[in-house]
């Protein structure tokens, strides 16, 4: 006899084969519901979000972009100080140069070419200044180049020729026979004008001054006339000659252009005319008159 379980078991698993025997598919599951639609501000969120990584994008890519920009400029800068520094620095070679290799092609020394351009940079600042001072008085500056122009060309030629060392050696084979020949002319000339010197010097400092500046005329006179005669005594040559008669002109000029300054002094009324807006401050004073005499106050004053 058999269990009821069994047999009820039995019948549910035929019936079960017997619907799929049938052909009827088995039941699917629910769809999942759709997402409900964002809201005005949940949108109106979403675009600024947009909006603010578009606009931090592009403030990266030109902080980016000016980044290298700007290590272009400091390359360019710096290659452009280079350049500059570069042409400085040959325009002060030539500068400097010119000056030693003229002192060294005319007159057989750098030392002369030195002296020489220092010489002529004093003597364009001397004239420089008195123009600046005064823009009337080129002939301050002009008439003095022409009268050292002259004295230098004199002391070229006559240092270049050795004409006074002819002429101390003429003198002291004629007057001074004692003295050694070798040395015969300096010791002859720088004598000779130290005596000179010093009366001159002597005379001038007593008529100037006391006791004092008669002393010191009379000592200053005497070195001076020395050197002049030792100068005059040697046989310098052509070139040696002709770089002391530039030297001589140069200082000449700027010593006259001195004198010049001093003879005639600085007209402080040009200057303030030059550099002092006088019409300015009459028209200004003019108008605040004109306008204090139309305002109320003062016509009820």
């Amino acid at each position: 006899m058999r269990d009821p379980e069994t047999v009820t078991g039995s019948t549910a698993a035929s019936g079960a084969s017997a619907d799929d025997a049938g052909g009827v598919p088995p039941a699917r599951p629910a769809p999942p519901p759709e997402p409900e639609a964002p809201g005005l501000f949940e949108q109106f969120g979403a675009t600024r979000e947009s909006v603010k990584r578009l606009v931090g994008a592009h403030i990266e890519l030109a902080k980016a972009e000016f980044a290298d920009i700007t290590d272009a400029i400091k390359r360019a800068a710096i290659l452009v100080g280079l350049a500059i520094g570069a042409v400085i620095f040959g325009l002060l070679l030539v500068a400097i140069g010119t000056p030693l290799f003229l002192g060294e092609l005319l007159f057989g020394s750098i030392g002369w070419g030195i002296l020489l351009g220092l010489l002529l940079l004093l003597a364009i600042a001397v004239a420089s200044g008195i123009m600046a001072l005064d823009a009337g008085r080129s002939r301050g500056v002009v008439w003095p180049f022409l009268a050292a122009a002259v004295i230098g060309i004199v002391v070229g030629v006559v240092l270049g020729l050795d004409l006074t060392n002819r002429a101390w050696t003429a003198l002291g084979d004629a007057a001074a026979t004692g003295l050694d020949p070798s040395s015969r002319p300096l010791v002859l000339a720088a004598a000779s004008l130290a005596v000179i010197g010093g009366v001159l010097g002597l005379i001038s400092g007593a008529v100037g001054g006391g006791a004092g500046a008669a002393i010191g005329g009379l000592v200053g006179g005497a070195i001076a006339g020395a050197l002049l005669g030792a100068l005059t005594a040697i046989a310098t040559g052509p070139r040696v000659g002709a770089a002391i008669g530039v030297a001589v002109g140069l200082i000449a000029w700027i010593g006259l252009m001195g004198l010049d300054v001093a003879r005639r002094g600085v007209d402080t009324e040009v200057l303030k005319h030059r550099f002092w807006p006088e019409r300015t401050i009459e028209v200004t004073k003019e108008t605040i008159e004109w306008a204090r005499e139309r305002m109320p106050l003062s016509r009820k004053s």
